[in-house]
């Protein structure tokens, strides 16, 4: 009996382990798109509630009726390495425009069960053009209607969206195009994670530009510690309990949203909280209940995820050629470089393989180098300041190592 209770235990660890990770690889996660993980957080949704509570203050949402789960994740900073990506080969992220548009559209879903792509552009034209800031919807422009389907297909992905009939990439051909679409607006109101509701703040739109960073600091504020947003502030008195509260999620926000979390990033504060005895048990705990292996380095901290199951971005990957491109510069990245040394590096990676990377061949060298090098900046292996390229710690992890030749004479 004892045998097997500790089987079902290994199991539910196992079992709470991929669904922390698979929610934190897609925050927002279907039955219909990813019904192995839905399922998982479905079935064991209180102990990863309570990881993520304690580890981190983020909520978990679970609608099992509704068929979605959802990561509330908060960090009061913006982030241009983690844009939205429009979902076709090339993967490009969101202009300021689809990012207007996918507003747009959200928003003039949310009174519909049912609609017709038609329908969604004629709405969203109307929107934008009685509204002063925003530039009115030309549905006669074919740059434009793609613009309106990467915003539609993102929603699909997201499951926001569910078409009964046609395709929506038809509409970038023809105004005309037939495709009719199911509305899921409980899941399209939980795509915000803010604490609080922009809606609230009842500001004039004129005024949201120019306050652009202390609205944000105000829509991110969370009240549990304390009056003000950031408990080391001096303008109001915070408790013990409460700064030690924010160190612990601030600190473990970072470890797992970022690839790498270097020692020296962190604030005095932070970086005596996670080397203290108390943080180094809280970070191992961390690790082992998420199924992470855990790095310690003199430089700072971070974790693997050998399933890849809470990452949608892999490095080494093969997948594009910037990340093989990235790999390659890493080789040559043992001190500072300017950018133009990383270019002529790249010149003469293309000149030795000329059968590879033929999209960047013909003078392709300086545009590799900026995708490899902002692929390395994402990953946390690089810094890029004022036109130079320092490596950092973490990049020594995918150094090639001389081979040790050993003579047979002197082999066992």
């Amino acid at each position: 009996m004892s045998q097997l209770a500790n089987q079902l235990a290994i199991a539910e660890r196992e079992e709470v382990s991929r669904g922390i990770r698979g929610l934190l690889g897609a925050p927002l996660v279907t039955q219909r798109g990813v019904p192995e993980i839905f399922d998982l957080v479905r079935r064991r949704q209180e102990p990863i509630r309570r990881w993520f509570d304690y580890y981190c203050g983020w909520a978990v949402r679970v609608e099992p009726r509704l068929g979605y789960a959802r990561l509330v994740k908060v960090r009061p900073s913006t982030d241009a390495s983690r844009p939205a990506r429009r979902l076709r080969t090339g993967r490009a992220p969101f202009d300021r425009r689809r990012y207007v548009l996918l507003c747009v559209v959200s928003a003039e879903l949310l009174t519909v069960p049912v609609i017709t792509i038609g329908q969604v552009a004629e709405r969203t034209r109307q929107a934008t053009a009685t509204d002063d800031v925003i530039p009115t919807l030309d549905t006669a422009s074919r740059s434009e209607r793609r613009a309106l389907v990467d915003a539609l297909r993102l929603l699909e992905n997201l499951g926001g969206l569910e078409i009964v009939d046609g395709s929506t990439e038809n509409y970038v051909e023809t105004e005309d195009a037939k495709v009719l679409y199911r509305v899921n607006t409980t899941l399209l109101i939980r795509l915000l994670a803010l604490p609080i509701g922009p809606s609230t703040l009842a500001l004039p739109i004129g005024e949201v530009a120019e306050r652009f960073e202390e609205l944000l600091v105000l829509i991110t504020r969370e009240h549990r510690y304390g009056p003000a947003n950031a408990p080391d502030t001096d303008e109001v008195e915070i408790s013990p309990t409460q700064h030690n509260l924010w160190l612990r999620h601030s600190v473990f926000r970072r470890l797992i949203d970022d690839p790498v979390l270097y020692f020296s990033d962190l604030s005095p504060d932070e970086l005596a909280y996670l080397t203290s005895p108390t943080g180094r048990q809280l970070l191992r705990r961390a690790a082992e209940q998420g199924g992470f292996v855990l790095e310690e380095r003199a430089e700072g901290v971070l974790l693997v995820d050998p399933d890849s199951l809470s990452t949608d971005v892999r490095f080494p990957d093969d997948a594009r050629t910037a990340n093989v491109a990235a790999l390659l510069l890493l080789d040559r990245l043992t001190e500072p470089m300017t950018i133009e040394q990383v270019r002529l590096a790249t010149g003469r990676l293309l000149s030795r393989e000329p059968n590879w990377a033929k999209a960047f061949q013909d003078d392709g060298s300086a545009r590799l180098a900026g995708e490899a090098v902002a692929v390395l900046r994402d990953f946390g292996l690089v810094r890029e300041a004022g036109g130079v390229i320092t490596p950092l710690p973490a990049s020594s992890r995918y150094g090639v190592q001389p081979p040790e030749v050993t003579r047979q004479e002197d082999a066992p």
